[in-house]
């Protein structure tokens, strides 16, 4: 039975950078308050008619694939994590296979907001050790920023988030040293109203989007910030320690934790949890808010793009979101 090995990564973010000085001049925020309950200094926004979420995720995964010596065409299967799509259906892995030039070849479009990306690994590692496929590419991309209600109203959620994308390029390899140990994946729907947005939804009368129109506010992010964080901060170290002990391993063994970028004050939390040192913690979100499903796939190429990504080291990778859902992958690099 083959293992899988993440071999390329790579990520795309906008030009159009958008700092929290900026945002005061939108409405009532400020620098300190921003930074004091998320971290976050800047994030990225998308260029209308230049980017959008399947040509981002396009870009880094030819940077990925690039890396891994391999050409679009190597390509035997995608997996695209995002809940902010192009198009309310289809799904933009089919746009970012037009725009590769891999037609013909498999595309699975999951959504599993901010653990997309681990929950898009776990599938891509379950179909390489089943044998079914060698090479594929997992992305995870979102544009957020147009859905976002810029407004002193909205501001508890609108100075989170960013755009952008990252990819993997995930193959088979029967080297055990250096390989996917084992990914774990959860979820608890009871809490799928705390952070969520209502609409477009095909269950009520009548057609949605008169419904949306009416209520616009339907088509905004609803988050009951204190119930996430509550959670965050018990699911992100239980499932962390779920993947050490299935393997054997201990939180002294980790060389490099990558959480998803929810919230600096997360991130901290989990780290001294976990009696963490924090050069063993990776965190970016200062610089790109919270990106949903591609927050990891941005922050692991940063990371091994500064070298702190070796082979052979331990490298952890945890998300938790909506849904409730909560994941994490464990790799022998």
């Amino acid at each position: 039975m083959p293992y899988s090995q993440i071999t390329g990564l790579g990520y795309y973010v906008p030009e159009n950078r958008i700092t929290n000085q900026d945002l005061e001049q939108r409405f009532d925020t400020s620098d300190a308050w921003i930074v004091e309950r998320t971290g976050i200094r800047e994030r990225r926004y998308f260029t209308p008619g230049k980017d959008t979420n399947a040509s981002m995720a396009a870009q880094a995964s030819r940077t990925a694939l690039e890396r891994a010596g391999l050409a679009p065409q190597d390509v035997d299967f995608i997996v695209y994590a995002t809940i902010t799509p192009d198009y309310y259906f289809p799904g933009p892995g089919f746009a970012m296979q037009r725009e590769l030039g891999i037609s013909g070849i498999g595309v699975l479009d999951i959504r599993d907001q901010c653990s997309g990306f681990v929950y898009a690994l776990s599938v891509a590692d379950q179909y390489i050790r089943s044998g079914m496929y060698r090479n594929i590419l997992v992305v995870g991309a979102e544009i957020q920023s147009s859905f976002l209600n810029p407004s002193t109203e909205g501001r508890g959620v609108a100075v989170i988030f960013g755009d952008g994308a990252g990819a993997a390029v995930v193959q088979a390899t029967e080297d055990p040293a250096h390989r996917i140990l084992s990914t774990h994946l959860h979820a608890d729907g009871q809490y799928a109203e705390e952070l969520f947005v209502k609409g477009p939804g095909s269950s009520r009368p009548g057609r949605w989007f008169s419904t949306a129109m009416e209520d616009p506010s339907e088509m905004e992010v609803l988050m009951q910030g204190n119930a996430v964080f509550k959670h965050a901060v018990v699911r992100f170290p239980e499932v962390i320690r779920e993947a050490l002990d299935k393997n054997g391993l201990t939180p002294e063994d980790v060389d490099l934790l990558v959480p998803h970028q929810a919230n600096l004050r997360i991130s901290e939390y989990v780290r001294q949890s976990m009696g963490l040192a924090p050069e063993k913690v990776f965190n970016n979100i200062q610089k790109y808010g919270n990106t949903t499903a591609a927050s990891i796939p941005i922050a692991l190429t940063e990371a091994w793009e500064s070298g702190r990504v070796q082979p052979g080291q331990l490298i952890c990778l945890a998300a938790f979101g909506s849904g409730f859902t909560w994941g994490s992958a464990l790799i022998r690099w």
